[in-house]
């Protein structure tokens, strides 16, 4: 009886110990499964380790209108136009262009002609009336305030580098050192054109469909689709006889 109960006691002592060296497996298991987080900047990914911040700030074009004046000068106008022509290409849908007119100046009257000129001209360029939106502002005194056309604009800022902290010689870990990649991510930030292709992609144009057209009449007809080919492009093979 006494043999008995003790190989019983090993029996459960065993299957204890391989209960627990299980579990004790299992938990190095996770810890090293791909994509795993082993502190701040040992990321894999450096978009991780090295963000590319997206925010909005405002891009102002002040014009100066005189007391008196019969609306906008030419050099005036031909701003507009530029200013509108990079509001098209950083707007990904839904912007506005503000146009802020002075209120209760002594040139209040010259500029709500001027503003009346400006939303003709923006429109002239392919604003839609949802585009615009005029708004009046105090002008603290100023003599002759400007009329203030703005837009919030997405900027990326980049990530500082130059982080050297551990020695590059000796990384018995294998780690990733803090600055890698940096320099990647601040130079993508700078050249990109517009940053609110960061946050999401731009919505589709629609598609040219008439070349689509004529090749698909080609191909129902059974002639070659293919473009054809002058004398000159074509490819002339001389027989070895």
């Amino acid at each position: 009886m006494k043999n008995f109960k003790a190989r019983e006691l090993r029996s459960g002592s065993l299957v204890l110990a391989a209960t627990l060296s299980a579990i004790a497996l299992g938990g190095c298991m996770h810890g090293s499964e791909p994509g795993s987080r082993v502190a701040g900047w040992t990321l894999i990914e450096p978009s991780q380790r090295h963000p590319i911040m997206v925010s909005q700030e405002p891009t102002v074009l002040p014009l100066r209108i005189n007391r008196g004046s019969s609306g906008l000068s030419p050099r005036q106008r031909a701003e507009i136009v530029d200013f509108y022509a990079h509001f098209r290409a950083q707007s990904s849908g839904g912007g506005r262009v503000i146009v802020q007119a002075p209120s209760g100046s002594p040139n209040e009257v010259a500029a709500m002609q001027a503003v009346q000129e400006v939303r003709a001209l923006l429109e002239s360029e392919g604003a839609g009336e949802g585009d615009i939106n005029v708004e009046a502002y105090h002008s603290d005194g100023d003599p002759q305030p400007p009329i203030r056309l703005s837009y919030m604009k997405y900027v990326a800022e980049a990530p500082d580098c130059g982080m050297w902290p551990t020695n590059l010689a000796q990384e018995p870990a294998n780690l990733p050192y803090p600055n890698l990649g940096c320099a990647t991510q601040r130079n993508f930030a700078a050249q990109v054109a517009n940053a609110s292709d960061l946050i999401q992609p731009r919505g589709m144009t629609s598609r040219s469909s008439e070349r689509r057209d004529v090749i698909w009449n080609k191909y129902i007809k059974g002639e070659t689709t293919g473009a054809k080919k002058t004398e000159e492009e074509k490819v002339k093979v001389k027989s070895a006889n």
